[in-house]
């Protein structure tokens, strides 16, 4: 049985260098009629489909920066971009659905307290290549941390449109079109689909809305002085595999009743009072 601590025992008083979170916000967001990129061969698909369903979307990647708000000290406003991949089923006349992806972008922008600071931070752990250092004018902006989770997938629609610009391998912009909403699309994030994405000749667009949860918060790294109770030495001890016997590794592992017995509401597993004796 492991030893109870008393949390009234401090030992000491430490410093320590952490992330305090100076400010912080939560969004329950509906992004409704955003545009889907696909690669050329997708959109050949898209083209030729009279319906689609939306499967699922999930987010590719998250990018964000930081400047100062002019007008209002120690406020920063938090540019975050995000890429996400969609998932379809094209359908055609008497034909058999077609699973196509494509790319999705949403931008926002929040403006949080990040307070003041002025100082230089250097570490030992840095390159000390001088094309690689960090440069000084935003070595004391705060971090932006977002966080979120898969969006739901609410609804696609088609709509009969044309364009003619796309992007390529690399990071380009093609807002000089005149005819794209999209800009910028990192390689990376192109070379994630069976082609390079964008606004190809087209006859048809699909737009989808999307229900996203995101916390963003500003944070920068402190030294704060907290009370020390003592190490954090693990009690558990590690079990190791058995090499030649994998029904003995079988028998810790419990049954999977809930498989079997889905839970009928929400309340059945979180209220423990439900009248069975």
């Amino acid at each position: 049985m492991a030893e109870t601590k008393n949390c009234n025992n401090l030992n000491e008083a430490v410093c320590i260098q952490t992330d305090k979170i100076y400010d912080s916000c939560r969004e329950k967001e509906c992004l409704e009629n955003l545009r889907v990129y696909f690669s050329e061969s997708a959109q050949s698909v898209i083209d030729r489909a009279t319906s689609v369903r939306f499967k699922k979307a999930e987010i590719i990647c998250c990018s964000s920066d930081v400047e100062e708000v002019g007008f209002n000290r120690g406020f920063f406003s938090v540019d975050i971009k995000f890429y996400f991949k969609i998932f379809l089923e094209a359908c055609g006349c008497g034909g058999r659905p077609i699973e196509i992806e494509g790319l999705a972008t949403y931008y926002k922008k929040v403006i949080l307290f990040g307070s003041e600071g002025s100082a230089f931070t250097f570490t030992s752990d840095m390159d000390t290549n001088f094309c690689d250092c960090m440069r000084p004018e935003k070595n004391n902006l705060p971090k932006a941390v977002i966080e979120t989770v898969n969006p739901v997938a609410l609804g696609a629609k088609i709509v009969d449109v044309c364009c003619d610009c796309y992007c390529g391998e690399e990071s380009v912009s093609v807002a000089s079109c005149g005819c794209c909403d999209i800009n910028d699309i990192p390689g990376c994030i192109c070379n994630l689909f069976d082609g390079p994405v964008g606004n190809y000749d087209c006859k048809k667009r699909i737009y989808v809305t999307l229900g996203i949860f995101v916390i963003v918060r500003l944070q920068r790294s402190v030294q704060l002085l907290i009370p020390c109770y003592d190490f954090c030495i693990p009690e558990k001890e590690c079990i190791e595999q058995p090499e030649d016997d994998p029904c003995k590794l079988f028998e810790k592992i419990k049954f999977p009743v809930d498989e079997f017995f889905p839970p009928s509401s929400y309340m059945a597993q979180n209220d423990c009072d439900c009248g069975c004796k």
